[in-house]
């Protein structure tokens, strides 16, 4: 198990490298944002699709954030949390604005999808509570979506994704005591019994 000394020098030296890989890419070293793009492009699709539930949207907001990325590594803050942090909150940022902008599109849902394949009771059982945790999340507000995602999903510590989100811990707890409460309600409701974090 890594020690506490251990784990700040990791910490330490990955900010270094962060920090010189984005120097590298404020200098327009294609090279080093083909470096960034192959370390971090799926941690951010995968953030973007559980946000939005669509692989194409995730898709263009990856693209997007990674862009943002190149755009603004002349202003990145040296000895910060690193790329991947931020370009979770960057991606994060974006799929809540594509959520409210959906919501003043239409107030239609999105149309469920049904696996028809055959499956034995207990996987069935399984696959209904998974599209259960998941039509629930997908009903929540948008930032108590986000705290979900982040903590049960990105495995985030609350500070980490109280950070990302823009808010004080507390604030954020309170967020995912209701995201909780609401998801765990919403689930009782559809007569499923959901097990994991997410659904507790």
């Amino acid at each position: 198990m890594m020690s506490g000394e251990m784990m700040q020098q990791a910490i330490k030296l990955t900010q270094e490298n962060d920090d010189e890989l984005v120097a590298r890419i404020a200098a327009r070293d294609h090279g080093a944002m083909r470096l960034a793009s192959d370390r971090h492009a799926n941690m951010v699709w995968r953030v973007a699709y559980r946000m939005l539930g669509d692989a194409a949207e995730a898709e263009d907001v990856a693209q997007e954030s990674l862009l943002k990325l190149w755009n603004h590594a002349d202003r990145w803050n040296a000895g910060g949390p690193g790329i991947a942090p931020w370009l979770k909150k960057v991606t994060v940022n974006q799929c809540l604005d594509r959520l409210r902008r959906k919501r003043f599109a239409s107030d239609e849902e999105v149309p469920e999808r049904e696996d028809e394949t055959p499956l034995a009771d207990r996987q069935m059982e399984a696959v209904e509570t998974g599209q259960a945790v998941k039509d629930c999340i997908e009903t929540l507000p948008d930032r108590q979506r986000a705290a979900v995602i982040l903590t049960y999903y990105e495995e985030q510590p609350n500070q980490g994704a109280a950070e990302t989100l823009d808010m004080q811990l507390k604030a954020f707890e309170s967020l995912l005591f209701r995201a909780r409460s609401s998801l765990k309600g919403c689930v009782e409701r559809k007569g499923v019994v959901a097990h994991g974090r997410a659904g507790q």
